[in-house]
């Protein structure tokens, strides 16, 4: 009987700690799908935010790892189910206000939040004009520097190729997010990269990259008067600068670190407890 008991409250603890729901939350830029594994537990929440053609599945070998807080994964706005109410128009620091909106409605007044590209450029414009409503924060692989003019008009004549669709993935795939030997050692990356980014038209790909590639402005007079603890984290072969002053882990891979190696991010993370 004793040990029937111990069993059932096992189970019942399993229950809760893995217990998910997904909400939507309505922002000033769409209807944003939020997923939440609960954990009764009083740590501090923590919150995830991908990078531009990915959704919240980027996370899921993170959020799989933590088992001891509540961990939150969002869809940005036109990426996996946050695809309605999208205006046509927006800006980072609008991304940052859809971020605080989502702390607000989920009664949240303090996390723990991790970006990957996107993600991260938004969550440091949130911390900069929040930084209460963060007890650290995780830069995987921000972009913070403006995009030379040069540079931006070669991205946008880039687009001419989405014509191509299932071309210009692999070319974004081989050459902006992934490291040349992640891609050789498991080209199934081509596929998930795949498998969020054909859900986006051409006109969302030319929105997207518009509004937070070519239009986002430079960040570094904001990393330097960030008042919130911060690690920042870059693959070896990824484009973007150390973000300088914070303390910066090189990991395998390119751009996309996260899925590219895995197990140190979740290390990552776990410096952030």
């Amino acid at each position: 009987m004793k040990s029937c008991l111990i069993l059932l409250s096992t189970s019942i603890h399993s229950i809760m700690i893995t217990s998910a729901q997904s909400k939507t939350i309505s922002t000033g830029i769409g209807d944003i799908a939020v997923h939440i594994k609960v954990n009764p537990s009083e740590n501090t929440p923590i919150i995830f935010l991908h990078g531009v053609y990915f959704d919240h599945h980027l996370w899921d070998k993170q959020t799989e790892a933590i088992n001891d807080r509540t961990v939150i994964t969002v869809d940005m706005p036109l990426h996996g189910e946050s695809i309605s109410n999208v205006p046509k128009k927006w800006t980072l620091n609008d991304c940052a206000d859809m971020l605080i909106t989502i702390l607000d409605r989920l009664h949240m007044n303090k996390v723990i939040a991790v970006g990957h590209s996107w993600g991260s450029m938004t969550i440091l414009r949130a911390a900069s004009k929040h930084p209460e409503r963060f007890q650290s924060i995780g830069f995987c692989n921000m972009p913070f520097k403006e995009m030379p003019k040069a540079q931006k008009m070669m991205f946008n004549m880039q687009h001419s190729m989405l014509i191509f669709k299932n071309f210009y993935m692999n070319v974004t795939g081989k050459v902006a997010l992934f490291g040349k030997e992640s891609v050789k050692q498991h080209p199934e990356l081509l596929d998930f990269l795949k498998a969020s980014m054909s859900k986006l038209s051409n006109a969302d790909i030319r929105r997207i990259d518009k509004y937070v590639v070519t239009g986002a402005d430079d960040a570094t007079e904001l990393i330097k008067s960030l008042k919130v603890n911060a690690l920042a984290l870059k693959g070896k072969d990824d484009y973007v600068p150390i973000p300088d002053p914070i303390k910066t882990t090189i990991v395998n891979g390119g751009h996309a670190s996260p899925i590219e190696s895995p197990d140190d991010v979740i290390a990552f993370c776990l410096k952030l407890f």
